[in-house]
């Protein structure tokens, strides 16, 4: 195994706990991860095949994956790929040993947040997670996530159609303050509220409620 590389940890660890999947081959490294995530107060759960990592996410979806894309008995691009069909939001982190540009760049196409190549520091490894959780606002509050993704969906929505707040405001029967509070994640709106936002915009509140995770 290409072990991980030692260093002298750094001072304390920021990010929110997050409930992780790691799926590898290799023993070693599954005991080695487990131990430097908990030890930060992260969930982890590292599994050896495909078919235990599917059936743990079905029985409880983790906030992000790190996948080994080079496996023995296994293809990480085609777990990749089943991941993607089944989870298109899930935060994936790839890991490998045998890191190639090519290899780089077939699994970005699949919708990567980053590449880990082994062996990486303990630095390394907390940089990309605190950067996952930044991006797909891991690690919060169920309600924290809500208000920061439908915030996310109501201005993507509104920057395609090229309003302005002020517009959408007209168009929703929404204050302009309240609507700029909304796209902060800031606040939460109301049903009432955000079936007339969604309306207005052309967009169905379910979409923006699964986008969320729920």
């Amino acid at each position: 195994m290409a072990e991980p590389a030692q260093r002298a940890e750094p001072s304390g660890n920021s990010t929110a706990p997050l409930s992780v999947v790691a799926l590898d081959d290799d023993a070693d490294f599954r005991e080695y991860v487990s131990s430097i995530l908990e030890s930060d107060g992260h969930e982890v759960r590292a599994l050896a095949t495909p078919e235990a990592f599917f059936t743990a996410c079905e029985s409880g979806l983790p906030d992000l994956v790190l996948l080994d894309i080079k496996m023995g008995g296994a293809s990480g691009e085609e777990v990749l790929a089943q991941i993607r069909d089944r989870w298109p939001k899930l935060c994936v982190i790839v890991v490998t040993g045998y890191p190639s540009l090519d290899s780089m760049r077939q699994t970005f196409k699949q919708d990567v947040f980053d590449y880990l190549a082994k062996p990486f520091t303990l630095d390394e490894l907390r940089r990309v997670l605190a950067q996952a959780a930044d991006a797909f606002a891991l690690g919060r509050r169920p309600q924290d996530r809500l208000r920061a993704e439908l915030g996310r969906q109501v201005r993507l929505a509104r920057t395609e159609r090229g309003w302005t707040l002020k517009e959408l405001s007209e168009a929703a029967g929404v204050s302009v303050s309240q609507l700029s509070s909304i796209e902060r994640g800031a606040h939460l709106p109301s049903v009432e509220s955000l079936l007339s936002i969604a309306t207005a915009l052309g967009k169905t509140p379910s979409a923006w409620l699964r986008a969320a995770g729920f």
